[in-house]
């Protein structure tokens, strides 16, 4: 996230969505290692991690994703094999763009409350079992 409140984000290669960058971590890496190296290699942008901000588990394919909060401090933006857009966004932008899966994660960013657990099917939220 910039200081004026834009989001790094992707249009994928494989599918034309939008997400937050993001991949699988390496078997020697920390998380926050792993978050620096797959922005970087699919945005061109160096980034410090702040903290982590939401924990998302896809029900369907049953995959966990840690979300941290990043800033900018180098590079440049440039597109790779797995994005073929980068683009600084709204968080207006992200809601209306992204599916409400990978939206929330940009919301949950935002908020000083966390980190959140959610869970998915993929696209939407899924309600939590009381």
């Amino acid at each position: 996230m910039r200081d004026d409140g834009r989001v790094l984000a992707i249009r994928r290669a494989d599918n034309g969505h939008w997400e937050l960058p993001g991949g699988v971590l390496e078997l020697e890496e920390a998380p926050e290692e792993g978050t620096r190296r797959e922005v970087l290699e699919e945005t061109g942008v160096e980034v410090v991690v702040d903290r982590l901000t939401g924990v998302y588990k896809n029900m369907a394919r049953g995959i966990v994703a840690l979300v941290f909060r990043c800033r900018p401090v180098g590079g440049s933006e440039r597109t790779s094999v797995e994005s073929a857009a980068v683009a600084w966004l709204t968080p207006e932008e992200v809601t209306a763009m992204m599916a409400e899966a990978y939206a929330v994660r940009l919301t949950d960013a935002l908020s000083h409350d966390g980190p959140r657990v959610r869970i998915h099917d993929g696209q939407r939220l899924v309600p939590e079992a009381a």
